[in-house]
């Protein structure tokens, strides 16, 4: 189950990927928003990266206006990995290396045929595990700095 959410600069680009994740048979959950009228991304966010947090939902995948946003709101869920991809090739080694959980997209930066690739390959990369496991667990060790 994927998660889905954006802003109102990122609703025509969550409608599409709506598209092809319909396409691929992969089930989703819309946290909003529901039109292009203004409106605030964390709300949204929020909703989405808690359900990736709680185990609802396997990903997430995030579009705001720079995706930079939707980002910031989604790390600051417990066991979430967002990363703002603008080349398919960072969302590819983002799931690589950083099993990286939520896809976080700028509408306003990226055109939509980039756009669809990066979540095209960010369904398609699994984790490679290996020398990458004990990185990633240190993501989410607290430590006094």
């Amino acid at each position: 189950m994927i998660a889905l959410a954006s802003d109102h600069a990122g609703f025509e680009y969550k409608e599409k990927i709506k598209n092809i994740l319909e396409a691929r048979g992969i089930e989703f959950k819309d946290f909003g928003s529901y039109s292009d009228e203004r409106s605030d991304y964390p709300d949204f966010a929020h909703a989405a990266s808690a359900a990736v947090s709680r185990g609802e939902c396997d990903r997430g995948i995030l579009v705001c206006g720079s995706g930079i946003g939707v980002g910031i709101v989604a790390n600051k869920h417990s066991g979430v990995r967002a990363a703002m991809c603008q080349i398919p090739e960072a969302a590819r080694l983002s799931r690589l290396h950083n099993n990286a959980n939520v896809l976080a997209i700028g509408g306003r930066l990226v055109n939509w045929e980039t756009a669809r690739t990066i979540v095209e390959v960010f369904l398609d990369t699994e984790f490679e595990g290996g020398r990458h496991i004990a990185r990633v667990e240190k993501i989410h060790k607290l430590t006094n700095f």
